[in-house]
């Protein structure tokens, strides 16, 4: 199983660049055996750019999880703490091995009937 996750396309740029090698969350998928994710950027992109394997996952305090990550985040500070506000944990998800689709496939080229994830959605 994996994990469709929507990006902003502007952390999507970050990602490929290599500037952004964690992917943050308020919450976390249920399942454990989550080993890839797929990356739908979102709009005015709207098509599945790539997808990355996990390396490791970070829960902790936004404060702690800032301290872990922050050289690798690919967001400003400002940003990063106003996107967990009033949030006791915080999630990064370390990027591995990110491969970016030559060709981005549109959501229903990828899967019937599917729509874009509000954060994430699990496919097969």
């Amino acid at each position: 199983m994996r994990i469709l996750l929507s990006v902003k396309p502007i952390f999507v740029e970050e990602i490929i660049a290599g500037h952004k090698l964690y992917e943050y969350r308020r919450q976390l998928f249920k399942h454990t055996d989550i080993k890839t994710i797929v990356i739908y950027a979102s709009s005015p992109v709207c098509k599945i750019v790539g997808e990355f394997e996990i390396e490791t996952i970070i829960k902790d305090s936004p404060e702690k999880v800032w301290e872990k990550t922050n050289l690798q985040s690919g967001v400003s500070k400002a940003f990063y703490f106003k996107y967990f506000k009033n949030t006791e944990i915080a999630y990064a998800i370390k990027i591995k091995n990110f491969i970016k689709y030559s060709n981005p496939i549109s959501l229903a080229d990828f899967e019937e009937g599917i729509t874009p994830p509000q954060s994430f959605r699990y496919i097969k």
